[in-house]
């Protein structure tokens, strides 16, 4: 029977991602589902899986995994202290906006979480309906951080300010309960010890960080298929920062948590992620989610009056616990996107999944009331990401294109400025040639300007750019304006250069300073070499329609893929992929990795589209 239960797992978690595909039903969280499949596999429906010792070991196996890889998830490169010198072009779009950074927000808008559950906890206490106030108060702050990640990886917002502060404020919705709950098993468990051995823990896990963090790299140098150092790593890590917990008399899962915590501050490479993800979720974290199903028995739970009052009103406390977010949010944000944050906020689980079962080792809460607020957490899952992805919509910050200015407007420039104004970019072009203002100012922004001198420009806005090309014939001129712009804080500067030994003089100076140059005539032969060794260049080049285009891939959504499974795969060409500075010729069976620069051709309507997809981080 042990062997039939756990096949039948097994191919549940087979299924369900398969039949959420296939249905397409993306606004529900998987692991929500698996729960449910759970509820319906076992005693509540049909009866068909009963928990046994050896998939109770597999589960708490996917408990401990899932909050290792919890712990993997924070990214404490938010919490570091962000430049404060901006450029001009940045203050300059910065006036208009509340001076909140995500970082201030997630604390000011967690700190009103902890209030409002400490006052829904009392209110608990007070009226009879629960009576443990700290245990209460832990899991109204809870938040679950892996479908909060999933809600904004899915609209591409964790680079944004809006994703950063919902992302900061689901990792203190982890690790302040997760603290929280280590105290609590601490001062009321049984088998608990004194408080300060809890510092053991932090002991350890500082010594293997400076242990390891050496090697780590070395590590990834000589790591291979058959050795595979860096999951060994992990497991060591686990396995050492669980049994460290557990002799000090916390719980496992701390230590688990912790050493997720130690492995993302070792710098693990996105394949070492990508592989420990795979082992998590393609088998142990299934296992812990369905057999959490199975052992909700909702036959016996739902006979109780008790626990039918109860669920609607932990839900209550669950989403109420949250509000306050909402007023934070709005300093900063729209008020949709607000409601849209906090709802999201308001998803919890994990964390839930793991307290609930701290709590009931502890026989401190009773299987109605464990059932009652697992089951208004599950629609906390259901109810919560519906409402964020009806309300959420992109924040003006967000639209902002891409500043391009044009010092000289000639037959160089004018036609670059005009196609490039039909993407994402914000063009604007300035000559001082009246003859020249004439001629082309019916075909492109042009403006009109006396003299060319750096202060000028400045003091114009011509510098407040985010690609700035002098593309002025006088190469001297251009020189000191690009120097000038550099000192002014221009991101990215492009210099025309049509006198050779004024670009000889220069070119080192410039390339140190991260300036781009250019050389017609250079240009010329590199184009006239490539018709004759490649004569289908001319038509590429002459094609009105399509262009070649470069971009880093950095969106997690189109990693892992192979490039026939790209859903844009059929309106793009993708002739080289760049990895670890190395060319490599696609073919449809080529999968694409974080970091790879693809160079590819296609439309100028749809591939400035796709080419900003790839490039958000994500």
């Amino acid at each position: 029977m042990d062997q039939v239960s756990l096949v039948i797992i097994l191919f549940a978690a087979l299924l369900i991602p398969l039949v959420m595909a296939k249905f397409k039903i993306s606004s529900l969280p998987t692991a929500v589902m698996e729960i449910i499949v759970g509820i319906i596999l076992g005693p509540s429906v049909f009866n068909f899986v009963n928990t046994t010792d050896a998939i109770s070991q597999l589960s708490t196996i996917g408990v401990i995994v899932l909050l290792f890889l919890s712990g993997l998830e924070i990214d404490f490169s938010l919490f570091k202290k962000r430049r404060t010198a901006l450029t001009p072009l940045e203050q300059k779009n910065a006036v208009n906006l509340p001076k909140y950074s995500p970082v201030r927000l997630s604390v000011y808008a967690y700190a009103t979480v902890v209030v409002l559950s400490l006052l829904l906890a009392a209110a608990f206490k007070v009226s009879g309906l629960f009576s443990d106030f700290w245990l209460a108060t832990i899991l109204f702050g809870t938040i679950s951080l892996g479908i909060v990640i999933a809600a904004l990886k899915e609209k591409e917002l964790l680079s944004k300010a809006f994703g950063q502060t919902i992302l900061l404020i689901g990792v203190f919705g982890e690790l302040v309960p997760m603290m929280g709950l280590t105290l609590y098993a601490s001062v009321f468990g049984s088998d608990s010890k004194s408080l300060w051995l809890l510092l053991l823990i932090l002991a350890v896990a500082a010594v293997l960080l400076l242990r390891f963090k050496p090697f780590f790299r070395f590590y990834q140098n000589i790591n291979k298929s058959t050795t595979q150092l860096d999951i060994r790593l992990a497991f060591f890590l686990i396995v050492t920062m669980v049994t460290v917990a557990e002799s000090v008399g916390a719980e496992n899962i701390l230590g688990a948590f912790v050493a997720g915590i130690v492995l993302k501050l070792l710098q693990p490479s996105e394949s070492t992620r990508e592989r420990l993800d795979s082992i998590g979720y393609g088998f142990f974290i299934p296992i812990f989610f369905i057999t959490t199903g199975v052992d909700l028995n909702l036959r016996t739970l739902l006979t109780s009056g008790k626990t039918l009052l109860l669920i609607p009103l932990f839900f209550l406390a669950y989403m109420v616990a949250k509000l306050g977010a909402y007023w934070v949010l709005k300093l900063r944000f729209k008020t949709a996107n607000a409601l849209a944050g906090t709802a999201l906020s308001a998803t919890t689980m994990t964390m839930v999944l793991a307290v609930l079962r701290v709590a009931k080792s502890m026989h401190t809460i009773t299987t109605a009331q464990s059932g009652a607020f697992l089951l208004a957490a599950l629609v906390t899952c259901l109810v919560s990401p519906l409402i964020f992805n009806k309300l959420y919509s992109a924040e003006k910050e967000d639209l902002v294109k891409t500043a391009v200015h044009f010092i000289g407007a000639n037959l160089s420039t004018v036609p670059v400025a005009q196609q490039l104004k039909k993407g994402w970019y914000d063009v604007q072009m300035y000559t001082n040639h009246p003859q020249n203002y004439k001629t082309y100012h019916s075909q492109a922004p042009v403006t009109l300007m006396e003299d060319f001198s750096a202060a000028d420009l400045a003091d114009a806005g011509v510098f407040d750019t985010d690609i700035l090309v002098l593309g002025h014939i006088d190469a001297e001129r251009n020189y000191e304006l690009a120097k000038a712009a550099h000192d002014y804080g221009v991101k990215r500067i492009i210099v025309r250069f049509e006198d050779r030994n004024v670009l000889n003089e220069h070119e080192d100076e410039l390339k140190d300073l991260g300036v781009e140059v250019y050389n017609t005539p250079e240009a010329n032969i590199t184009l006239l070499r490539a018709l004759i060794e490649s004569p289908s260049t001319l038509l590429m080049l002459r094609d009105t329609e399509n262009s070649i285009y470069e971009v880093r891939v950095v969106n997690h959504l189109y990693t892992n893929v192979q490039i026939k499974n790209l859903a844009f795969a059929k309106d793009i060409t993708i002739s080289q992929v760049i990895r670890n500075r190395k060319l490599i010729v696609p073919n449809g069976n080529t999968t694409i990795m974080y970091g790879d620069r693809l160079i590819f051709t296609g439309s100028k309507q749809d591939a400035p589209r796709i080419r900003q997809a790839l490039a958000t981080a994500n």
